[in-house]
């Protein structure tokens, strides 16, 4: 019996049009749309795609979206100073930048420089430690709240689970893994240095991977029965995979994500619940 495909498309699709409500109901508060201005430094086809869904994700919704393009060739203090130009703005909501940066440009510089009610991607130092915490913050980071969502979408139980993160980033596994610890699963950290990742793995009743390398986890590493989230996008010869054998695992996972179609959509739908949540902070 194959698993359920968890499938983020549709339950994105659902959640914007609940958001697209609240967008209209804010719009007539406020006396104008949410606004999300986006930037991208340089020309990174793949940042470039990313850009566009979160653009047409903005007309969905009924969010303003506002776009700086910046060159390969701008500097540190260019990027510091167009960040600063839209946390200036009181029309602008929230800020994200596209990640990679060209060389030359801090990420945490970067980072830093976006104001934590205006950090929708929620890196600001701030916004991590207040969800880290366990504290109550309006802004979550995207694609781990879009992970818990899912969950939750298809009354995946978390509390009392054996959860096991392969894959401890700053964008991914450190925050999932604390979201899912807030919601009382028993959580375990896998990386690229532990032993035996098999052993660890076995062991999950949710399974969430989120490493970039294509098809690391192999059906033998996965417990009958387990819930899998496959976080990876890998562009290979024959074409977007993720770090799961979808194939292979999908006949002994009950329920697993595709790749594409399922982390992604949810991710983008989270940006633009936070921008939606920021514009309600400032209308306050």
């Amino acid at each position: 019996m194959s698993a359920i495909i968890m499938d983020g498309s549709a339950t994105a699709a659902q959640w914007r049009a609940d958001l697209a409500i609240q967008a209209a109901q804010l719009a007539s508060t406020l006396g104008r749309p949410p606004a999300l201005q986006t930037m991208l430094v340089g020309s990174d086809p793949a940042s470039e795609v990313y850009i566009g869904m979160k653009i047409r994700a903005c007309t969905d919704v009924g969010i303003r979206s506002v776009h700086v393009q910046l060159p390969d060739t701008a500097t540190e203090s260019e990027v510091l100073e167009a960040i600063a130009v839209a946390a200036a703005d009181s029309d602008i909501d929230g800020i994200l930048v596209q990640f990679p940066l060209p060389a030359g440009v801090s990420e945490r510089a970067v980072i830093d420089a976006i104001p934590p009610e205006k950090d929708v991607d929620c890196f600001h130092p701030f916004n991590v430690g207040l969800m880290a915490s366990g504290g109550a913050g309006h802004l979550l980071p995207c694609t781990p709240a879009g992970i818990i969502r899912l969950l939750e979408a298809y009354d995946v139980p978390i509390a009392g689970r054996h959860a096991v993160v392969v894959g401890r980033s700053n964008l991914v596994g450190r925050p999932v893994a604390s979201m899912l610890l807030d919601r009382h699963a028993t959580v375990t950290i896998a990386h690229s240095r532990t032993p035996d990742l098999g052993a660890i793995t076995r062991q999950a009743d949710i399974l969430v991977v989120a490493v970039g390398r294509a098809h690391l986890i192999t059906p033998d590493m996965v417990a009958p029965g387990a819930v899998v989230i496959d976080v990876g996008v890998n562009r290979t010869a024959e074409g977007l995979v993720g770090d799961v054998d979808f194939a292979g695992v999908s006949p002994i996972a009950s329920m697993i994500t595709p790749v594409p179609g399922g982390v992604g959509p949810m991710t983008v739908a989270t940006l633009m619940a936070n921008t939606i949540a920021a514009a309600q902070v400032r209308a306050m």
